[in-house]
């Protein structure tokens, strides 16, 4: 098919690796890429893959930044941040973009209906007060988890997902910061980050998984509450079957994350979030045979796709540079989040800045 009747693919928000990751993977696959971002410094502007577009931010201009979307169509639009993908989906009727999430976005990241439809879960109680809070957490047990419900506007708030807290004190005061935003009291389950477990997904329209892809990290940045620093493929029974279970409850279609944590305790695996989009360390299901960006593309354009699982295990992913912490150099071969032979500037800016840092 010739490049120029494929409609493009729009990647919003590519600051970092996952909207690079994105970018690479359509671009190399024939599609032209749009790149959306406020910052004129998103490190994917810097790939021979992208064309560049600065967009108002979604969470200072919506308007803004929907009509510049609204430039780029038709086409097959990818969020990788939770703020670009709520105002899309808010102006999805009115925009000619193909959008590979659920119509009820905004019901489905809700923790709590989350929660609801997941096989295991931590304790978890819905406070009222913060008396009702402390109460929990101390038929729970501490430490225990303070997050909201609904987690965007408290992480645009306060710059995290949630709050550990070790006493009555602490519970009262991130009752207080997550109080509009539904908070939950939950158990915080044992064991490193290297339990935390991932189905990374593409269902089709009819929740029939188009490509599947599980892995676990091995560290994140910052520990406990953060995002992956070392990651690696290891295919788990129980976890693709529990988030296959889980996305059909939901009726989420489209692309997806679905985070477990194993509780050493009782061996199970349980949910952490759905991410109904792109996460951090996705271009790891790529180098495993699961192309999600692209076969999300590839469905939504109405182009032949044949379902894939990942092939083999054990592979790894990493973020070689970070500011401010130690490189992490796994034993190779690995696929780091920056680096490409054949698109290389990327690799530089992100080492460059890493450095100065």
């Amino acid at each position: 098919m010739l490049l120029n009747v494929r409609p493009p693919a729009i990647v919003v928000d590519v600051g970092f690796v996952n909207g690079l990751s994105a970018i690479r993977s359509l671009r190399r696959a024939g599609v032209r890429v749009f790149a959306v971002d406020h910052k004129p410094s998103a490190l994917g502007f810097s790939s021979r893959y992208a064309t560049k577009v600065v967009a108002p931010s979604p969470l200072a201009d919506e308007e803004g930044f929907v009509e510049v979307l609204r430039g780029l169509g038709p086409g097959v639009v990818f969020a990788t941040h939770d703020e670009g993908l709520r105002a899309i989906a808010r102006h999805r009727d009115s925009l000619e973009l193909l959008c590979p999430f659920p119509r009820d976005l905004e019901r489905l990241q809700k923790k709590r209906v989350q929660l609801d439809a997941a096989l295991h879960t931590p304790d978890t109680r819905y406070p009222e007060s913060a008396a009702e809070a402390v109460a929990a957490a101390e038929e729970i047990g501490y430490p225990v988890l303070l997050k909201p419900s609904e987690p965007v506007g408290f992480r645009q708030r306060y710059g995290k997902q949630a709050v550990i807290c070790q006493t009555a004190a602490e519970v009262e005061e991130a009752y207080r910061q997550t109080e509009p935003w539904e908070p939950m009291v939950q158990d915080l389950i044992p064991g490193g980050d290297d339990e935390l477990y991932t189905l990374g997904a593409y269902l089709s329209e009819s929740l029939e998984p188009l490509g599947l892809f599980c892995g676990r990290k091995l560290i994140q940045t910052p520990p406990g509450i953060g995002t992956a620093r070392l990651a690696e493929a290891v295919w788990v029974d129980e976890v693709v079957d529990a988030g296959l279970h889980l996305l059909r409850a939901l009726g989420c279609n489209g692309l997806s994350q679905v985070e477990f944590k194993r509780d050493p305790r009782d061996g199970t695996f349980k949910l952490m979030e759905v991410n109904p989009r792109l996460w951090q360390w996705h271009s790891l299901a790529r180098a495993s045979g699961v192309d999600l960006p692209l076969i999300a593309y590839r469905d939504l354009t109405g182009e032949p796709v044949e379902a894939v699982r990942m092939n083999g295990g054990r592979r790894k992913w990493a973020i070689l540079l970070m500011p401010g912490e130690r490189p992490v150099v796994p034993r190779p071969p690995f696929v780091e989040a920056t680096w490409s032979w054949r698109d290389p500037k990327p690799a530089v800016v992100h080492a460059v800045r890493a450095l100065r840092r």
